[in-house]
């Protein structure tokens, strides 16, 4: 179970992981000292909210003795809340039990023993680990380290057996008797671990680029004498005559008279 310094809390300090780990007490002192804050009356709803999460929050609209007693033996905490108004405001406040396993949360999972789980799974009808829904084994786990075993009565007390050394590295252990069988559930408080915090720096890569990009700069500039638009080789359809067109083959124009008298019309194939 986790320890905290109660006193240290505030109600800006509050979350609904936190809230679990305080009592009716000190709902009372953190509401008092919150008198001195100038954003209490805008951010009261907000708390109340926090609050609400793990306790049993009423207005008492009656304040008379008869109607307080009756809120005490309920086992409310009766006391009033200042919002900065000139009326105070009377309220009761209760923590909410943790009885059964539909009352954990991964917001309490955390604030409570291996003793009280183990307490609360038996609560379960007796069912064993098995009988309980995915997403409460999901919650346990969350905060528990958990494993489980099933054995003859004869034989889960075994000397050097899992349960003598699950007990001795400090587990808890609920036993589920079914039949001549027994589940043992053991159950231990994982330790809690700091979330990594990535640490974004600069990008060496871009380093790298920004100096190639500084040698460009200071490269002097090449004057292009080869312009594209001045080629005298560009083609150019609307220009094209028959003076454009050349053969590569020079012949004598006789010889292609003499060879044009050949070609008649009755030659046999």
């Amino acid at each position: 179970m986790k320890s905290i310094d109660k006193k240290a809390l505030t109600l800006k300090t509050l979350n609904k992981s936190n809230i679990w780990d305080v009592q009716e007490n000190d709902i009372f002192r953190m509401l008092e000292s919150g008198e001195k804050d100038a954003d209490m009356k805008e951010n009261l709803r907000h708390y109340i909210d926090i609050i609400k999460s793990a306790f049993e929050f009423e207005e008492v609209k009656t304040d008379r003795p008869e109607v307080i007693k009756k809120y005490e033996a309920r086992g409310f905490k009766v006391g009033d809340m200042h919002t900065g108004d000139s009326q105070d405001t009377k309220i009761a406040v209760k923590k909410r039990p943790i009885m059964r396993v539909t009352d954990l949360t991964y917001e309490n999972i955390r604030h409570i023993t291996a003793e009280k789980l183990m307490e609360v799974i038996d609560r379960n009808f007796g069912g064993g680990w098995d009988s309980l829904s995915q997403s409460i084994q999901d919650i346990i786990q969350s905060g528990f380290d958990i494993s489980t075993t099933t054995l003859p009565k004869d034989r889960l007390h075994k000397p050097g057996g899992m349960y003598e050394k699950k007990v001795a590295d400090g587990f808890s252990v609920l036993e589920i008797p079914k039949g001549a069988w027994v589940e043992a559930i053991f159950a231990k408080l994982k330790p809690e671990t700091e979330k990594p915090r990535l640490k974004f720096g600069q990008d060496d890569s871009n380093k790298y680029n920004d100096d190639d990009e500084n040698e460009d700069e200071d490269l002097p500039e090449i004057d292009d004498k080869y312009d594209d638009s001045d080629d005298d080789d560009e083609f150019d359809e609307d220009k094209l005559t028959e003076e454009s067109y050349r053969t590569t083959i020079e012949e004598n124009p006789e010889d292609l008279e003499l060879a044009a008298d050949d070609v008649t019309d009755d030659d046999d194939y």
